[in-house]
């Protein structure tokens, strides 16, 4: 009788997750402007959603903004404007699988497409002979230093890096804490397409709350808009593919394997690259003190703004004006 029961549950539990994949939420008044103000192109087949504005007068200056996991470009949205008063264009994008991009499946997320992603956007934007400058938050930090690596070995389409400012990705494994979401999506293989269709905006907001500080938390409105993001084309379906990138493909350790070569070495070799770290110290991701100790260890070259110790993992979001000054500050000194 007993295994009778369990046999039951076993089968209601699919049947539950098809139940629970209700339509996705209607798009803000905020997420209709931004995707309007952006615009589409084609990278193998796939459209990826991407926003550009020209701002100051004088300056050739650009800067590509490169987000985090499992949000999208809408993270730049607090510092978008006055970006826009100091260069004269910003650029960002929503990767593959995430925000209003295609998000196929079934299909092989990796760092490496994000990167080549990003290439294709800039030969797209007509920017392949320009010096551009990356600022890239979490997951995007990863992506980063993957086109920093290309720029430094030539590879063909590669970016040509002025600088390169990263902010609490998860880039060392011995100091990275995924949340429990990210490694039951990522170690519960047959289970996996089960738990995305269960996770809902109640368990989201909550995962996603926890990474934001206890006096910096955002508004309903906004962790309505990131799970709206996520939602979009059915991207909870496929957050079990980029979970496992999330988890495994972001730190340095599985780059340094696949290149042969400590990654970090790139930036100790390229004497002419300006590097700076924005990072929220009460990262339960990246913990203070352990994650800014190893950086500083092994970027040494690397200047590092650390800002108010009530500051998370969403720096740009929790603390846009200090954000702001530590960017400026570190891209005004050359």
């Amino acid at each position: 009788m007993r295994e009778w029961w369990l046999l039951v549950g076993l089968l209601c539990i699919p049947l539950l997750a098809v139940y629970l994949h209700i339509p996705p939420p209607q798009l803000s008044p905020a997420l209709l402007t931004w995707r309007s103000a952006g615009a589409f192109f084609t990278f193998r087949s796939n459209n990826i959603f991407y926003r550009e504005t020209y701002g100051a007068v004088g300056s050739s200056d650009v800067v590509i903004l490169l987000h985090g996991f499992p949000t999208s470009s809408l993270d730049w949205y607090k510092i978008w404007e006055p970006l826009n008063r100091r260069f004269n264009r910003v650029i960002a994008l929503d990767f593959l699988g995430f925000g209003f991009s295609d998000k196929p499946r079934p299909h092989r997320y990796s760092i490496f497409e994000q990167a080549s992603v990003v290439e294709a956007l800039v030969s797209h934007l007509g920017l392949t002979e320009q010096r551009v400058n990356l600022l890239s938050h979490d997951y995007g930090d990863t992506v980063a230093l993957e086109l920093l690596y290309r720029s430094d070995h030539n590879r063909t389409g590669h970016l040509t890096i002025n600088s390169l400012c990263l902010s609490n990705g998860g880039i060392f494994p011995e100091t990275h804490h995924p949340r429990f979401l990210q490694k039951l999506l990522k170690d519960s293989s047959f289970l996996s397409p089960v738990l995305t269709r269960l996770t809902n905006y109640m368990v989201f907001s909550k995962g996603l709350g926890d990474v934001f500080g206890p006096y910096t938390q955002p508004t309903d409105a906004e962790l309505l808009d990131m799970w709206t993001g996520v939602r979009f084309n059915d991207g909870n379906l496929v957050m079990d593919r980029y979970c496992t990138i999330h988890c495994f493909q972001t730190s340095l350790f599985f780059l340094e394997q696949v290149h042969g070569i400590p990654l970090l070495h790139v930036i100790s070799l390229s004497p002419c690259l300006s590097v700076h770290m924005i990072y929220g110290p009460l990262d339960p991701v990246n913990p203070h003190p352990q994650f800014i100790f190893l950086y500083q260890k092994l970027v040494q070259r690397s200047t590092v703004s650390v800002l108010d110790e009530h500051i998370s993992h969403y720096p740009q979001l929790e603390d846009p004006t200090g954000f702001l000054n530590a960017y400026f500050s570190f891209i005004n000194a050359f």
